[in-house]
C-alpha cells in the first residue's frame, strides 16, 4: 500500500533570500511567451519527458529519406498501459547523428492484432503485448535492406513473432507466422531477443529471463536454429546458478560486435553488498568474447540506474531510485560511445524513461584481447556533454539526484519516498486525466515545449536534495548580476530552499550560492521566483547544481518544482 508521504505533491510557500537578503518575486504559472520552446540542451532523458521508452536499442541506420545521411534510431517497448510494463504497440523516435538534441517521432512501426489471415484475435480485437525488442539489418547482394525487427511479443504462441520492413522506421508486417496455425508463429526466440548479423553473414540470437540463451539462427527463416546447430543452453550464467559466477545474467540481452570483439550487454542482478549497497537488477553490465557464441569473460558494470554517490558521512547512497529494471545497449555515433539506459518515475516501475551517457569502449584486438567499457556516469546532461546551458528553461524533472531524509523503500514494482521523487508525467494539462494525457495529440506538435515536456519534482520534504549535473556556466563566469528564476507551487509550510555548486555540503566543497525562504501564507498556485547570484560569478565550466529543502514540519512537502532558468 503506498506511504501517505508519497501522496503529498512538494507545495512550498516561497520568499526568496540570496546571501540572507529578501528579494521580490514574480508570479508566472508559465515561461514568458517570450522565451523559445526549442531547446538547444534538451537534458536527460533525451526524450520528451511525456514519452516512456524503456528497453531502447540504438542503431545508426542510413535515412530512406536522405540517402548517404544518417539517423540514431531507438527501438523500445512502450509504456504506455500505465498500470504494466510496456504496451501494446512499439513506435519509434530518431534523430539525426549531427542534432542528437532534436528527436523526431516516427510513430507507431508495429502492433498486433490480426492473425496470419488478417482476423482479429478477438472479438475486441486486442493486440498483443509487446516488451523489449531489438532490430537488425540484413543488406542483399543487389544492396536491398530489410530490416528485421523482434518484438518480444508477450503471447506464449507468438513469443518468437518477428516482423520486417524495407525501412527502418517501418511499419513492420510480421513474416514468421505458421503455415498450420494462423494464430502461432514459427522460432526459437524468448524473452527479451537480441539478434545479431556478423560480417560473414552468419546469425545469432539472444535471449532469457534468469537464464542465458543463445543459438546460430538460419538465415533464411531469421527465427529458426541454423541446421546442424544446437542451441546453447546457459550462455553464461544467470543469478541464481552457480553460487559466487560474477557473471549474475538476469535480463535483457543485447549484442554488439566492436573491432574483432563480440560485446554482451545485459541486465545484472548485483550481490547483497556490492558497491556497499543492496541487491539490484538496475545494472547494465557487459561480458565479451572472441567468438559469438563465447566462452565469455566477465568485463563489469557500464551503468547504474541508482546514480551511486556518497553522502555527507562519505557512506555509498543511491542518490536516484533505490532499485528498478533496466535494459539497453552501447552505440557509436561519430567517434563516441554511449550506453543508452533507462530510469523509472513516480511510484512504480510502469513510466520508465530513455537516458543515455557518454562512455569509452576500449578493444585489444587479437585473440584472446581485452574490452574495457568505463562505467558511464547518471547525470542530467543527455548529449549535452559540456554542460546544460542554464539560459534555456528547464523542466525539474531531468533531476539527477532526488534523494530524502530516509532511504526510499523498493518492494517490487511499487516506491514509497520519504522525500524527493520525479512525478510520472503524460504531457497532458493539469485538467486531464492521465487517460487523458496520454492519448492528447497536442503535445506531438511540439514535443519539447514545457507545457508538455515537463516532470515535477514532488514530495521536497525537510532533509530532501534534488541535484542536476551539469550545468556549464562559462557564460555567466564574472557577472554579478545572474539571477535564478525557480518556477515551483508553494504548500502552504514554511522553510528554506539553499541553492548549492558542486556538492550539496560544504564540507565535500559544495558552495552556498542563496537561499530561498518559504513562507506559510504563499498563495499555493504557479509562482516564479527570482534570487539574485552574485556567487555564482566566480564559476566556470561544468558544475553541479543542488536545492536543499528544510522545514521544522517534517514528512511534509515543502512545494512542487516545475522548471527554472538562469538570467
Amino acid at each position: 500500500m503506498m506511504n501517505l508521504k508519497t501522496r503529498s505533491f512538494c507545495m512550498a510557500a516561497t520568499t526568496l533570500t540570496a546571501l540572507g537578503i529578501l528579494l521580490l518575486s514574480a508570479c508566472s504559472s508559465q515561461p514568458s511567451a517570450a522565451e523559445p520552446t526549442a531547446l538547444k540542451t534538451v537534458g536527460n532523458p533525451y526524450l520528451p519527458l511525456w514519452e516512456h521508452i524503456p528497453d531502447g536499442e540504438p542503431y545508426v541506420f542510413e535515412d530512406p529519406d536522405q540517402p548517404s545521411k544518417y539517423r540514431v534510431y531507438i527501438y523500445g517497448s512502450h509504456d504506455s498501459r500505465i498500470t504494466d510494463y510496456c504496451g501494446r504497440e512499439q513506435v519509434v523516435w530518431s534523430a539525426s547523428v549531427d542534432s542528437l538534441n532534436n528527436w523526431r517521432y516516427d510513430g507507431t512501426i508495429l502492433v498486433v492484432d490480426k492473425n496470419a489471415k488478417g482476423e482479429p484475435f478477438d472479438s475486441a480485437a486486442t493486440a498483443d503485448v509487446l516488451f523489449a525488442p531489438d532490430v537488425t539489418l540484413v543488406t542483399a547482394a543487389d544492396g536491398s535492406k530489410t530490416y528485421y525487427l523482434f518484438p518480444n511479443d508477450q503471447t506464449g504462441y507468438r513469443n518468437g513473432l518477428i516482423a520486417k520492413s524495407s525501412r527502418p522506421d517501418g511499419p513492420f508486417e510480421v513474416c514468421n507466422w505458421n503455415a498450420d496455425n494462423p494464430v502461432k508463429v514459427d522460432g526459437i526466440y524468448g524473452f527479451d531477443p537480441a539478434v545479431f548479423v556478423d560480417d560473414d553473414g552468419r546469425v545469432y540470437g539472444y535471449w532469457g529471463f534468469g537464464h542465458s540463451m543463445a543459438a546460430e539462427i538460419d538465415p533464411a527463416t531469421m527465427c529458426t536454429v541454423k541446421p546442424g546447430t544446437q542451441v546453447v543452453d546457459g550462455m553464461i550464467p544467470g543469478f541464481k546458478e552457480q553460487p559466487g559466477n560474477v557473471f549474475r545474467f538476469f535480463e535483457a540481452s543485447s549484442i554488439r560486435k566492436v573491432k574483432d570483439k563480440y560485446v554482451f550487454i545485459y541486465s545484472r542482478f548485483t550481490e547483497e553488498g556490492e558497491f556497499g549497497l543492496p541487491t539490484t537488477n538496475y545494472t547494465l553490465a557487459y561480458a565479451y568474447s572472441d567468438h559469438p557464441l563465447g566462452p565469455w569473460t566477465y568485463g563489469g558494470t557500464i551503468i547504474d540506474g541508482r546514480a551511486r554517490d556518497i553522502n555527507e558521512q562519505g557512506d555509498t547512497i543511491a542518490s536516484a531510485n533505490v532499485s528498478g529494471n533496466t535494459h539497453g545497449s552501447i552505440c557509436e555515433i561519430k567517434g563516441q560511445w554511449y550506453v543508452f539506459y533507462h530510469r523509472q518515475t513516480g511510484l512504480n516501475e510502469f513510466a520508465r524513461q530513455a537516458m543515455v551517457a557518454p562512455i569509452s569502449v576500449k578493444v585489444e584486438e587479437g585473440e584472446g584481447g581485452k574490452v574495457e567499457i568505463s562505467e558511464g556516469e547518471y547525470t542530467s546532461e543527455g548529449f549535452a556533454l559540456d554542460g546544460l546551458d542554464p539560459f534555456e528553461r528547464h523542466s525539474a524533472g531531468i533531476a539527477c539526484w532526488y534523494t530524502g531524509p530516509k532511504v526510499a523503500i523498493h518492494e517490487w514494482p511499487n516506491n514509497t519516498f520519504y522525500g524527493s521523487y520525479v512525478e510520472a508525467g503524460y504531457g497532458g494539462t493539469a485538467d486531464m486525466t492521465t487517460e487523458q494525457a496520454l492519448a492528447s495529440a497536442d503535445k506531438f506538435k511540439a514535443p519539447y515545449d514545457l507545457r508538455y515536456n515537463t516532470n515535477a519534482v514532488v514530495n521536497n520534504t525537510d532533509g530532501s536534495i534534488v541535484g542536476y549535473k551539469y550545468f556549464n556556466f562559462t557564460p555567466s563566469q564574472g557577472s554579478k548580476d545572474v539571477k535564478l528564476l525557480l518556477n515551483l507551487v508553494p504548500a502552504g509550510i514554511n522553510g528554506t530552499i539553499r541553492v548549492m555548486i558542486d556538492r550539496p555540503w560544504t564540507s565535500q566543497g559544495g558552495k552556498l550560492l542563496g537561499t530561498i525562504e518559504l513562507k506559510a501564507d504563499m498563495p499555493q498556485t504557479a509562482t516564479e521566483l527570482t534570487v539574485a547570484l552574485p556567487e555564482l560569478a566566480a564559476f566556470t565550466g561544468k558544475h553541479a547544481l543542488f536545492f536543499l529543502f528544510a522545514s521544522d514540519v517534517k514528512e511534509e512537502s515543502i512545494c512542487t518544482l516545475r522548471d527554472f532558468v538562469f538570467k
